[in-house]
């Protein structure tokens, strides 16, 4: 398999080169999306299960669409009407689906680390889909393709992100997005800056590889290429992490005079699903500066290239042909 891991457990796993192989594996495939008939026989016979044990409805779908439009079988796990319900275990619900021949699990939980004992009782490919406050790696992936995609628009190089300047605002702590995107964009050499609140910023940087944190979001405006921002999760303010929601908006929203103030060319990026008016005003969403459309759209293009990726190894003229095929 050239190098391809045998799970995609955090983006660690990939490593830069394993990033860039996996952008220019999606590269092939988002052209894909735009046939009459948006779909390939390149993993026709094998089967991809979601396995969700949290909800999620933009993650779900976005792996189901990129295994059909690869001709792979699909099959549903969420937990209502499962036998999780009777005291089936993690791992019996785990190898009963790799009993049933599945390729690929994806798995989201609630709990970090779940996906990787996921992983060590199956023989099938595990995906991490999201796990408690630890990772979300394809996210990641998809939001460095929009961001290549928007500097290749531009005329700058595909394959790096080298000096792109990136906020991360919001509640970094508790955010999986957070932790992979630093570890994704980083590994293609763009400068991170973490914006929020204390109580939401991790409590050491250690293992963050950024430049700065801190509370000061209107000083960086003037010199961002990116604010990424996170969905505000609306619980903290039950356990006392913020004092309001004007205060937190007034501090830290991306609003319409704040989107005002960044460069021409600057982009905005938001993992979903938004809360208008309270991280990001709806103006700044539907603004031409926003590429939430696009991260969803894209998507679709990064699983598909996550999938065929694990399954098949990162060949390249392989790639062509699939993607080349009626």
């Amino acid at each position: 398999m050239s190098g391809a891991p045998r799970h995609l457990l955090s983006v660690a796993d990939l490593g830069r080169a394993g990033i860039v192989e996996v952008l220019r594996l999606a590269d092939s495939f988002a052209e894909i999306a735009e046939r009459p008939i948006p779909k390939v026989p390149t993993l026709r016979g094998r089967t991809v299960a979601t396995v969700f044990f949290e909800a999620s409805t933009r993650t779900r779908l976005s792996f189901e669409t990129a295994a059909k439009r690869l001709s792979a079988d699909t099959m549903s796990f969420g937990t209502a009407g499962s036998s999780l319900s009777k005291g089936e275990s993690l791992r019996d619900t785990a190898e009963t689906l790799d009993a049933m021949g599945v390729d690929v699990m994806v798995v989201r939980h609630a709990a970090a680390g779940a996906p990787a004992r996921v992983a060590s009782y199956v023989s099938a490919h595990v995906v991490n889909a999201g796990d408690g406050q630890h990772e979300h790696p394809t996210q990641a992936l998809l939001d460095c393709f929009t961001l290549r995609e928007a500097r290749a628009a531009a005329g700058a190089a595909a394959d790096d992100l080298e000096g792109l300047r990136v906020a991360i605002v919001g509640d970094v702590r508790h955010s999986r997005v957070a932790r992979s995107d630093v570890l994704a964009l980083s590994a293609l050499g763009a400068e991170i800056h973490l914006v929020g609140p204390a109580t939401l910023l991790p409590p050491s940087l250690e293992g963050w590889p950024v430049k700065s944190a801190g509370a000061d979001l209107d000083a960086l405006l003037g010199e961002l290429d990116v604010v990424y921002v996170l969905r505000l999760q609306l619980e903290r303010m039950r356990t006392g992490l913020l004092p309001s929601l004007r205060e937190y908006s007034a501090r830290f929203g991306l609003t319409a005079g704040r989107a005002r103030r960044l460069p021409e060319s600057a982009v905005v990026l938001h993992p979903g699903p938004m809360n208008r008016g309270v991280e990001i005003d709806d103006a700044v969403a539907s603004s031409p500066r926003s590429r939430v459309t696009r991260q969803v759209r894209n998507g679709v293009a990064v699983r598909m290239a996550v999938l065929f990726h694990l399954l098949n190894g990162p060949d390249q003229a392989a790639t062509r042909t699939a993607a080349a095929a009626p």
